[in-house]
């Protein structure tokens, strides 16, 4: 499927844009929230149904969305890692029971910190005590809460509870128990959206810096999960930006048959001069190749994604 209209655009766009803010009212006011654990359930469907529909528009969509603006960075910070850990599942053959609790442990593992994730993202100053000590606390205190809440999946409950836990970078995934295992891919997840998503203190990091540095922090034993990560997604994945051999700038669009070589609309000319018609080019079978990943900081000005977007249709058929 491809994005054919600027209505079909806007709706899609506001799918997503919902599903997220539902996110955000669940976790923010969880007591208020009647069957919560059902709640979970039913947007972890209506996330699966978004990505059937166009897995690469959706990749597109949510790292815009991660990317550009840290407000209300908790859900959409939940959302991001819940996508990634569906599509990390699959990479790895994932036992359906089990990928639902990882997905599920994705989107409610900050429940604890819910508000005060948010003000961190726009915080200029270090963390003070009372919020350091909050994040130590959070994962175990997140478990608690999600058990209160009516949570009975063991599983989703210990991974939320150990998602921060340091001791998990030097286990072997081949021989891990499947709760150790899926922390383990939550824990580098989490770690990769993080840098990739802007603070108020920093810019966020490329796609491409974020990847490689969740790899190399994993030892030899437990990489598995970034290479899954890199295989799902792409070094460049959908919606992030990059710098052409050539200089000009463009925007990730799809992934090609040929990992780590995607479709790409490029937006703007080696001065940096936004193009009023992008193009698509496939940098698999073309040059000039990528030479580099971009920060979205890097790139200021508004896009027309409807219009880039609509480029998709033709990917393959160049």
């Amino acid at each position: 499927m491809s994005i054919q209209s600027e209505n079909e655009y806007e709706d899609l766009l506001a799918l997503w844009s919902d599903l997220e803010s539902g996110l955000g009212i669940i976790l923010g006011s969880p007591d208020s929230t009647q069957q919560f654990a059902h709640r979970v359930l039913q947007y972890d469907r209506w996330m699966q149904g978004l990505l059937q529909r166009d897995p690469d528009v959706g990749l597109y969509l949510l790292f815009q969305l991660a990317s550009n603006s840290p407000v209300g960075y908790s859900a959409s910070h939940s959302l991001v890692c819940a996508v990634l850990c569906h599509l990390i599942a699959g990479e790895l053959n994932i036992p359906r029971a089990e990928r639902d609790s990882l997905v599920h442990a994705a989107l409610t593992m900050n429940i604890a910190m819910t508000a005060m994730q948010d003000a961190l993202a726009t915080q200029v100053e270090r963390p003070s005590a009372v919020q350091q000590d909050a994040i130590r606390a959070h994962a175990v205190k997140g478990a608690l809460m999600l058990a209160n809440l009516g949570v009975v999946d063991a599983q989703w409950l210990d991974i939320v509870s150990g998602h921060h836990d340091d001791a998990l970078d030097k286990i072997d995934l081949r021989t891990a128990p499947p709760a150790t295992r899926l922390t383990r891919i939550l824990k580098v997840v989490d770690r990769y959206a993080a840098m990739i998503s802007p603070r108020g203190s920093r810019a966020g990091r490329s796609a491409t810096e974020s990847a490689r540095s969740v790899i190399a922090n994993a030892s030899a034993k437990t990489d598995e999960v970034g290479h899954a990560l890199v295989r799902a997604v792409g070094l460049c994945p959908p919606g992030t930006y990059v710098r052409l051999e050539n200089d000009e700038t463009a925007v990730v669009l799809r992934r090609s048959s040929l990992q780590n070589h995607p479709y790409v609309a490029i937006i703007a000319k080696t001065n940096g001069e936004l193009i009023p018609s992008p193009r698509l080019h496939a940098t698999a079978d073309y040059k000039p190749k990528i030479k580099s990943a971009l920060p979205a900081s890097a790139v200021r000005a508004r896009l027309n994604h409807f219009q880039i977007l609509r480029l998709g249709a033709y990917a393959g058929q160049e």
